[in-house]
């Protein structure tokens, strides 16, 4: 599946697996809001590397809500040790 964006009540809703192609795909019609998205659903997603990682984490706004956990985030927040000291503060929301 490919993967998907777009914005809904004011989240940005991302959907299929969010790797290298995923993000290089998906950059131009993302870059506007680089910086500035407060809520990324994750819930149709589920896998993602670490380019798609690295696009969600240059999306996010100093406060970042993420709802959904895909196969390898955890592992990769703590490989790529993101963290409040960092600059990346996140907020894991339950599925709604």
């Amino acid at each position: 599946m490919a993967a998907e964006a777009h914005l809904a009540d004011g989240r940005l809703v991302l959907s299929g697996e969010l790797d290298r192609a995923a993000a290089s795909a998906l950059w131009p019609q993302l870059a506007a809001h680089a910086g500035s998205v407060q809520h990324i659903d994750l819930q149709a997603v589920p896998r993602l590397d670490s380019a798609g990682l690295a696009m969600l984490a240059s999306l996010a706004a100093p406060q970042l809500r993420l709802s959904g956990t895909p196969a390898g985030l955890d592992e990769l927040i703590a490989a790529y040790r993101l963290s409040p000291q960092l600059g990346f503060t996140f907020t894991l929301s339950p599925v709604v």
